[in-house]
């Protein structure tokens, strides 16, 4: 008899370790996935099409609080947790629930789930939502193309809508994006690297995603989301760690994965953390992976037009997964209120409509400034809603995208843009030119 298996996600690694590893395997019966984290994916089905041959129903798409009424019903073997940015606590809060209510609990490795492709794989991972892995992975980008490399991104999975018609995705412009009806939060982690000139990779099928990618590509460019370690094999394996929230690399999952593993390790911010907690984190890092190779970097921040923020009464939009699950209270936006002298930083909590209220509720260390929450068009209702209320006399957009080309802000508003800045050596250009002369032996 097959092993019914349940697994645990957030739509994106628990379709992954379906795909790869229990699709076409006889052995286990996979009768459902639970959804947390985005708001709005439970109540789908993981479509026939990309289920194959043993699920001709599809799967159905649960909520994660009924898990155990599931495991119960179902008779369930074993729970797969599938999902990253997460504690160790959590993490085995989960098992405990599941061990409890009659089934095994399982965490699939990298051995288990990475796919090999035909040509280099260079990973940009890190210890936590926004520790400054975009950044650190536009700044590898740059250094590929200046070296002539054709790059391909291939970003982790973002798929909040259509299952089937995100099998694989390719976006090269603008109107691509427009086409697909992206996200803000797809928008912003795709958006940078495509005004670049570079090509980017999404989707369902992170393995048929890789072979399409291969045929244009020179090098592929693994973009994680999260803290999560890479769905494709790295030779090059670059984590970004968090100095403004030490001590965290070897507390959540799979962060801590992702440190032990590196090549690279960068601390970012040191600009903005305690020397202290720079020097904590250096030591850290010696303990867990002494074999790395350290690179030290800012994150400066650039003001447009810094004069619209100073004496003014000021709301700060900021990535909306850094301050969500990230658990992060501010970001770049907050630090350039402060930096270029605004009268007041108006806390957009009271004025919160939907589920942008309910973000509050659930992470209220937010409070201070607004999460661009973006999952879906009701969504981004919402987030212009609330942004129409807030008393204020300039809007500060420090999202990696420019909020004003979705919609009409309606008042006077600043971008904020912050980049990778190596400091000392070595440097990121230093480690991707030493990468080629080893590939080419």
């Amino acid at each position: 008899m097959a092993k019914k298996v349940l697994i645990l996600g957030a739509a994106g690694r628990d379709f992954h370790n379906f795909n790869v590893f229990f699709r076409d395997n006889p052995e286990y019966k996979v009768i459902g996935f639970t959804a947390t984290q985005i708001p709005g994916i439970e109540g789908r089905k993981y479509p026939p099409s990309l289920a194959g041959e043993l699920y001709p129903e599809g799967i159905p798409i649960y909520l994660e609080d009924e898990m155990e009424e599931i495991i119960k019903r179902e008779k369930v073997d074993i729970v797969v947790f599938a999902y990253s940015d997460v504690s160790h606590e959590y993490v085995m809060n989960r098992a405990s629930r599941a061990l409890s209510a009659g089934a095994d609990f399982w965490l699939l490795g990298p051995e288990s789930t990475m796919i090999k492709s035909t040509k280099p794989v260079i990973s940009v991972c890190a210890v936590r939502t926004g520790s400054g892995k975009s950044q650190t992975s536009r700044r590898v980008a740059e250094i590929l193309i200046k070296r002539g490399k054709k790059v391909a991104v291939i970003r982790h999975p973002m798929p909040y809508g259509d299952l089937e018609k995100m099998k694989v995705q390719r976006f090269a412009s603008m109107e691509d994006m427009d086409k697909a009806n992206a996200t803000i939060e797809e928008r912003e982690e795709y958006e940078p690297h495509i005004l670049r000139g570079s090509v980017v990779y999404a989707g369902v099928d992170y393995e048929a995603i890789l072979r399409e990618a291969e045929k244009e590509a020179d090098v592929i460019l693994w973009d994680g989301g999260n803290n999560d370690f890479p769905f494709y094999k790295p030779d090059l394996h670059i984590v970004v760690a968090d100095p403004l929230r030490v001590g965290h690399e070897e507390r959540y999952h799979p962060g801590e994965t992702n440190i032990r593993m590196a090549d690279v390790i960068i601390i970012n911010k040191i600009d903005s953390a305690y020397f202290e907690d720079i020097n904590k984190l250096r030591k850290n890092i010696e303990r867990l992976n002494p074999k790395a190779k350290v690179i030290e970097a800012a994150s400066p921040i650039f003001v447009d037009r810094p004069m619209e923020i100073k004496g003014k009464r000021v709301l700060c939009i900021e990535d909306g997964p850094t301050l969500t699950h990230g658990e992060m209270a501010i970001g770049a936006g907050y630090l350039a209120a402060k930096k270029y002298g605004a009268k007041e930083i108006i806390s957009p909590y009271p004025y919160a409509v939907g589920s942008i209220k309910e973000t509050f509720e659930k992470y209220p260390q937010t409070k201070e400034v607004l999460p661009a929450m973006g999952y879906g068009e009701e969504q981004i209702k919402e987030l212009k809603e609330t942004i129409d209320k807030v008393p204020c006399d300039t809007v500060i957009i420090a999202t990696p995208i420019n909020l004003a080309h979705l919609f009409d802000i309606g008042k006077p508003w600043v971008r904020v843009r912050y980049e990778l800045q190596e400091i000392g050596i070595p440097t990121l250009e230093d480690i991707i030119e030493d990468f080629f002369e080893k590939i080419k032996e």
